[in-house]
């Protein structure tokens, strides 16, 4: 190996990270066994990076994007450290860190455990909820002595895990404080989002980050609740349950006239059923608001006792004594009360209706 192959490969000249990923926060500038940096090397800071010099575990000067030549007047902290003041030698070694500055955006969040929930309409509830925040680093040096250490490289994936946690947290205690009733949640994710973006913002600045955006996409209720609502949605809306009533029934007629092989039959049977279920469900509305349900089917007038009914096809018979018509069997007459029972003078045979003759000995009857 020739000479200078040998210093240029023991001296840096350019100090620079092109960062070719997507998650990496910090990358440690790598410089293996002996190898120093050279007086008057060049640093190269790109847009969205920060970078840090560590001198012996202690940080020393911090640069911003830019273009910069190394030495004394443009390493004041590490010069000082060095004790370089009066003798600068041509080279030196230390730590060099590329702090990350840009937003890591759409980083998922979401509830592994149910939160719990206390409302005031369905009693206590468990909710899962989950969302997108944006992310970045707003002081590097915090960043690099709270979190960093002294790896070689970090990643979004080594954090997210408890920044996930800490927004888990803060969700909870904000819907527990808000006391927005449940079934109103969805109307109020913005609201929830900004409330909780600030809290989170507080939590992550001690590790020197901040949150660029928050959202909540969705806050789901459990399935037994949602079931709930589904039902009483639906009984709202029947509405006028003696308009439902003449829906059913328009609707069992024309479903009635386009079964051909249903006829009168089906077109009757489905109007029962459309009037069966609207009186039901009158009955129970009536039943809860405390009113008596008639359930009989109301008659024209109550008919007197032994009195024959027009219509009903009973035989009716003349009384024997003023004539008056009345059903068959009758005793008494209701008019006159004249006993319906004759007996033949000849044989005492009983005789039953208005005979002329006795069937039994054929002796006519008097009085007929």
């Amino acid at each position: 190996m020739g000479i200078f192959n040998f210093i240029k490969g023991e001296f840096i000249e350019v100090v620079h990270w092109e960062d070719d990923s997507q998650d990496t926060m910090v990358y440690k500038f790598p410089m293996v066994d002996k190898q120093q940096i050279k007086e008057n090397a060049q640093l190269i800071v790109r847009p969205s990076q920060v970078a840090i010099f560590v001198y012996q575990g202690q940080i020393a000067d911090v640069y911003q994007p830019g273009k910069y030549t190394l030495h004394t007047d443009t390493m004041p902290i590490l010069t000082t450290l060095s004790n370089w003041k009066t003798l600068f030698e041509n080279h030196f070694k230390t730590d060099v860190y590329f702090i990350n500055m840009k937003q890591f955006i759409n980083q998922k969040w979401g509830t592994t455990n149910p939160i719990m929930m206390r409302d005031a309409e369905f009693g206590i509830l468990r909710l899962r909820g989950f969302g997108v925040y944006s992310f970045k680093v707003a002081d590097a040096v915090t960043f690099l002595k709270e979190v960093f250490g002294s790896n070689k490289f970090f990643t979004v994936n080594q954090i997210n895990e408890h920044l996930k946690s800490l927004i888990v947290s803060t969700v909870s205690d904000v819907l527990g404080e808000s006391k927005i009733p449940a079934i109103d949640l969805a109307t109020q994710y913005d609201e929830i989002g900004s409330l909780t973006q600030a809290r989170i913002d507080e939590r992550f600045g001690v590790y020197g980050l901040t949150v660029s955006d928050f959202a909540i996409e969705n806050i789901s209720l459990p399935e037994s609740v949602e079931q709930a609502i589904d039902k009483r949605t639906q009984m709202g809306a029947l509405g006028d349950l003696n308009q439902y009533m003449k829906f059913q029934t328009a609707e069992a007629i024309r479903d009635a006239a386009q079964n051909e092989g249903g006829g009168m039959a089906a077109m009757g049977a489905g109007m029962g059923a459309g009037m069966g279920i609207g009186q039901m469900m009158t009955g129970a509305m009536n039943a809860n608001q405390g009113a008596p349900v008639n359930t009989t089917a109301p008659s024209s007038a109550a008919a007197p006792a032994n009195t024959p009914v027009a219509g009903t096809g009973a035989a009716l018979v003349k009384c024997i004594g003023c004539g008056h018509e009345m059903a068959a069997g009758t005793k008494f007459c209701p008019e006159c009360g004249v006993a319906q029972t004759k007996k033949c003078i000849h044989c005492q045979a009983e005789l039953k209706g208005n005979p002329k003759f006795c069937p039994e000995c054929g002796t006519a009857v008097k009085g007929v």
